[in-house]
């Protein structure tokens, strides 16, 4: 396996960055090449980061997109700083 980014003997300090590069490379770029242009690998990519962030839905976390999971994070954790600014 070869990495694609970073130098070798630290492949565990960009272990997330390396598993969603492998998705991206595997989901997109291998199994729609091969790309005439850099313009459409591009957009390629803008629709797939879309997808991967907005459409996908991940059973994990209740079946919803990461993007509306962090959304909910963040409201959940704007409401406990006001419950807590309002108790004290």
């Amino acid at each position: 396996i070869q990495p694609s980014v970073g130098s070798r003997g630290d492949s565990y300090d960009n272990a997330l960055a390396e598993t969603i590069n492998g998705l991206y490379k595997a989901e997109l770029i291998h199994r729609r090449g091969p790309w005439k242009t850099r313009e459409s690998v591009e957009l390629a990519t803008l629709q797939w980061v879309h997808w991967f962030n907005h459409v996908r839905l991940l059973t994990p976390i209740g079946g919803i997109p990461p993007a509306e999971a962090e959304a909910n994070y963040w409201r959940q954790l704007a409401v406990s700083d006001t419950s807590a600014e309002v108790s004290t």
